[in-house]
């Protein structure tokens, strides 16, 4: 039978037991990270996610894990994001944004804190944002053509874009030295203000997002156009900015 636990903290000690007989000395330590950190967590719809960082040794070795996998998938755990600290090091210039994102929400649940001290370069924060506004801008377009204009499909389009752009926001108010908050709601709301962007245009969204409004094909179209321009806008601040 499937369990949902109200809280993730009550199956810390029985995760990090099955990943101790699995991987050893080879495991490193283990975050909790994403929205099962803070007040966004759903208990029974919100995956629960663990980074899992391992030995060099260990990485090897995930084949052994198959089965615990399989078994936490089955108690709404969402496959771990399996690390070395090798990687994470030599990645902080590639993936600023995600590493920046992981310092901000995450619990420590085992071991060594491997995120505590990382520090990030305000360039290569810039340089991942600007890349991303502009790939997910062409992503958004292909998807409005393709959609038709169908609310069913465009809702998907928001859903699955806009925890991604939420993500950047926080990275841009980092760049920009701003406090980030922690709820999604007021993320937007910031980012809105010191970037003269639609923050009512994108709580709607958000709205769709946790299903508190419903829109016609009509209505989402006129929106989901909204949101494009709202992109488009935005990637064009951003590229300024490395001016």
């Amino acid at each position: 039978m499937t369990k949902n636990k109200e809280k993730p903290s009550d199956i810390f000690e029985e995760v990090v037991t099955d990943y101790k007989n699995v991987f050893g000395r080879e495991f490193v330590s283990m975050n909790l990270y994403g929205s099962a950190t803070g007040d966004d967590y759903r208990p029974g719809k919100s995956d629960i996610n663990f980074m899992v960082v391992v030995s060099e040794e260990g990485i090897e070795i995930l084949d052994q894990a198959f089965s615990i996998v399989k078994k936490w998938r089955k108690r709404n755990v969402a496959i771990p994001l399996f690390l070395t600290e090798t990687y994470i090091e030599t990645s902080m210039d590639v993936f600023p944004i995600e590493y920046l994102n992981f310092k901000r929400n995450y619990i420590l649940v085992f071991g060594k804190d491997i995120l505590k001290d990382l520090t990030f370069k305000k360039e290569f924060i810039r340089l991942q944002c600007e890349r991303e506004i502009k790939g997910k801008l062409l992503l958004l377009r292909e998807a409005f053509l393709e959609s038709h204009g169908k609310a069913r499909v465009l809702k998907s389009v928001v859903i699955q874009s806009l925890s991604a752009f939420i993500a950047i926001f926080e990275a841009l108010l980092w760049f920009k030295g701003e406090e980030i908050p922690k709820e999604k709601r007021e993320i937007i709301r910031v980012t809105a203000g010191v970037f003269e962007l639609d923050g009512r245009l994108f709580e709607k969204l958000l709205d769709i997002k946790e299903e508190k409004i419903k829109l016609g094909d009509t209505e989402i179209s006129k929106l989901y156009k909204g949101y494009l321009k709202e992109v488009r806008m935005l990637s064009k601040l951003i590229d300024a900015l490395g001016a």
